[in-house]
């Protein structure tokens, strides 16, 4: 079975992908760019991960990027609420990745989300992200906490690329929503074109050779 991995240049994500390679399952990369909100290391550290999780399959694994920052400069320029801005950007991500999965005949969803982490990840927020697409999503960390992970990452490797220097994405609301309602985010989505953003997005993936 094959599932797409959600991949930033953060500490999470790599070590999902890690353990699902050690399940034995395959792996499509998917790569939400956010520049001009956060800078050239952070792609960079994305695709250093990216070649460390081929190396660990032993064969290489397709890593696409898609352009999110220009769904992030759509989002805020319909004047959206600034709290449900994370919430309507992880909505984006995961229909381009189901989209993807389409295209790759994948089965699943991988994310590097563990609960109650940050803002998006709280059991309330998660359901109101994940009601956009019908593919399942699968988090293997969801049970882990920080230190748990970060231990995980520094076995596997991947723990100094995770936190080297980079921009964090610069547009975060300085007072996320935790306990969204899923009605008052479809009336936020409801300013947006989201199918358009959707082809927008996937008419920017871009498969990187490494």
């Amino acid at each position: 079975m094959k599932g797409i991995l959600l991949l930033s240049g953060g500490i999470d994500s790599p070590v999902a992908g890690r353990m699902m390679l050690a399940r034995g399952f395959d792996l499509v990369l998917l790569h939400m760019d956010n520049r001009p909100f956060t800078d050239d290391r952070e792609f960079e550290k994305a695709k250093e991960l990216a070649a460390a999780l081929s190396k660990a399959a032993g064969t290489p694994i397709p890593f696409y990027v898609a352009k999110h920052g220009l769904v992030a400069q759509g989002i805020t320029a319909k004047s959206t609420d600034r709290h449900y801005h994370c919430i309507l950007c992880r909505r984006m991500m995961l229909r381009t990745a189901e989209a993807l999965a389409r295209r790759e005949n994948a089965d699943f969803i991988v994310t590097g989300e563990s609960l109650g982490q940050v803002a998006s990840q709280t059991l309330t927020n998660l359901k109101v992200e994940e009601d956009v697409v019908s593919t399942p999503i699968l988090r293997p960390l969801v049970g882990l906490d920080k230190v748990e992970i970060m231990d995980r990452a520094r076995e596997f490797g991947s723990y100094d690329t995770s936190t080297s220097a980079g921009l964090c994405c610069t547009i975060v609301p300085e007072k996320p929503s935790t306990k969204a309602r899923l009605d008052k985010v479809e009336a936020e989505e409801a300013k947006l074109d989201v199918d358009e953003l959707v082809l927008k997005l996937m008419g920017s993936l871009e498969l990187v050779v490494m």
